[in-house]
């Protein structure tokens, strides 16, 4: 069922919002008549702006991935891994400015450096903190939020301060490896994402020609495999804010509590790369306040439904669970400081 989903899932959602955008660009109405004429035109504009404003920011990304891919090896990554255990927590929060990975590549980077010898808490805080604490994500989010550039630094600290902290608790309790013993079956059914991010680099000739062939291969793979989910959460937040009436989203947007969770749980259903989820997050600045949409951006990279999927084939499912409550506490208790400090 698992190989099923993976395997299928993923482009069956790319498609479905491909006939969308097809529909759109065309001018053709669409089939279900859930929209009156002024709501379809604010859905189009919608929808198409926030995938015209993501995607140079998602192929600088995969570009850089990609050029990590085919140059650096773990093996240079763990050799100038900290041993002192602060150190290593401060080296991993900071490793995304130098190796800035996209989060659907991080789990099998990170698994790799484990098993060859990185300590766990060290990996797990890059796994966290790398999708956010990194220039391309800045420039995207600083892009998103021209009119409040403390958005883009709130972002970064906050996500440096949840990684932080949970790498310094995972040193002190964590007492066993949180891989699992062996590989799963996972890593076949998704093998066009993780088999090319683990393996190419490797398998691919020696030589100029090679590598860029190398780099090409990564930077293709993951822009179509990050594509998908951008078009699905633009199309979803399209249909969210032209669908739904705005009294429901101002209902949310008016708990002062509530409105956190539901953004940290719209983050986790949306599963948006974090070089375009400003975006998104930007169209509902007018919404909800500075907390929540902070919370959406810093909990949405870490911890999201395709993340927390990977996570559960590769990292043992009390450790999954344990690390995902403790991201949610802190980044809700982090986001809701920083908005009562800035505003």
């Amino acid at each position: 069922m698992m190989k099923f989903i993976f395997r299928f899932g993923t482009p069956l959602l790319g498609i479905g919002c491909l006939i969308m955008l097809a529909l759109i660009v065309t001018n053709r109405e669409l089939p279900l008549h859930l929209f009156n004429a002024a709501n379809l035109q604010s859905f189009k504009i919608l929808f198409i702006s926030i995938i015209l404003e993501a995607f140079p920011f998602i192929l600088l990304g995969v570009l850089f991935s990609a050029l990590l891919q085919v140059f650096v090896t773990d093996e240079h990554i763990r050799k100038f891994t900290p041993k002192n255990p602060i150190a290593g927590v401060l080296f991993g929060a900071l490793l995304g400015l130098l190796f800035p990975l996209c989060e659907c590549g991080m789990i099998p980077v990170v698994r790799r450096l484990i098993r060859k010898g990185m300590p766990a808490y060290i990996g797990i805080v890059y796994l966290l903190a790398g999708p956010i604490v990194n220039p391309i994500v800045y420039a995207s989010t600083f892009t998103a939020f021209r009119t409040t550039p403390e958005m883009a630094y709130s972002r970064m600290g906050l996500a440096f301060a949840v990684s932080v902290v949970v790498g310094l608790l995972l040193y002190k309790f964590m007492r066993s490896s949180p891989l699992k013993p062996a590989s799963t079956p996972f890593q076949m059914a998704h093998h066009g994402h993780i088999h090319s991010h683990s393996h190419d680099h490797e398998q691919k000739g020696k030589g100029f020609r090679g590598r860029v062939a190398s780099i090409m291969s990564h930077a293709s793979d993951e822009f179509f495999e990050m594509g998908k989910y951008l078009i699905f959460g633009a199309f979803l937040t399209a249909i969210l804010q032209t669908a739904i009436d705005r009294s429901t989203f101002d209902a949310f947007a008016d708990q002062p509590l509530f409105s956190y969770f539901f953004m940290m749980a719209f983050a986790f259903i949306l599963s948006i790369c974090s070089t375009s989820d400003a975006f998104i997050a930007s169209s509902f600045s007018g919404m909800f306040d500075f907390g929540p949409l902070l919370a959406f951006m810093v909990f949405g990279p870490m911890i999201d439904l395709k993340n927390t999927l990977m996570l559960l084939t590769t990292f043992r499912v009390k450790f999954v669970l344990s690390l995902i409550a403790l991201t949610a506490v802190l980044t809700f208790a982090g986001a809701w400081i920083t908005e009562v400090i800035i505003r």
